[in-house]
């Protein structure tokens, strides 16, 4: 089966998870991003809603530098999180379903991000792929998804703030890139300055749509 050909009814009975990391606490931007307003939602609304909307379920939500709750996600607080991005990861792998195949891993820091693009790792997953990774004009970025047999490969390799890269790049034959540079972007929010930028373009594109 070509990821093509995976209808919208394999992507809802798929069995694939979604873990959102947002255990950071914004030292360069003042403030936890998981509590971050744009556009009327937080970072981790939105967070979520790119998980769900995308098919994956349930999700999973890391927290840690500020206590976060939202109807219907299974929290996981990290203890470790001032230790780096590796540790939330580790988390959230631990605290996955045990009838899940595969998770989608998203970062609360990228707005921009589609729903599309996770559908299109899943559909990537549901036609063979072991690893799948977005890319955005051909460059390896987020969400990724990592099928159950790798899950403990992934949670030994997650060190620092480093998360998934260092598993993927260990284990780069197992990648399949999925181009998602058509539906969304990668910016992170990171500064005052990123946020002021991206809310811009937020405005802009719903002074677009009116």
């Amino acid at each position: 089966m070509r990821a093509d050909d995976v209808s919208a009814r394999h992507l809802e009975h798929s069995r694939v998870a979604g873990l959102l990391l947002a255990a950071g606490e914004g030292s360069r931007l003042g403030q936890p991003k998981a509590l971050v307003e744009l556009g009327g939602m937080t970072l981790a609304e939105r967070g979520i809603a790119l998980l769900r909307d995308g098919g994956a379920d349930p999700v999973i939500m890391v927290t840690g530098a500020a206590p976060v709750s939202l109807p219907g996600v299974i929290a996981a607080h990290n203890p470790d999180w001032r230790t780096g991005m590796g540790s939330s990861l580790r988390e959230g792998l631990q605290t996955l379903p045990a009838d899940r195949d595969a998770v989608v891993i998203a970062l609360v820091d990228q707005p921009m991000i589609s729903p599309e693009a996770v559908r299109r790792l899943i559909a990537a997953f549901l036609a063979g792929a072991e690893v799948a990774v977005a890319c955005y004009e051909g460059r390896p970025r987020n969400p990724v998804l990592i099928g159950r047999t790798h899950w403990a490969a992934a949670a030994a390799a997650a060190q620092g703030d480093a998360g998934a890269r260092g598993f993927l790049r260990t284990h780069s034959e197992l990648v399949t890139a999925v181009e998602c540079g058509d539906i969304g972007r990668p910016d992170d929010l990171d500064t005052p300055d990123d946020l002021a930028r991206i809310a811009g373009l937020f405005h802009g594109e719903a002074a677009g749509r009116d």
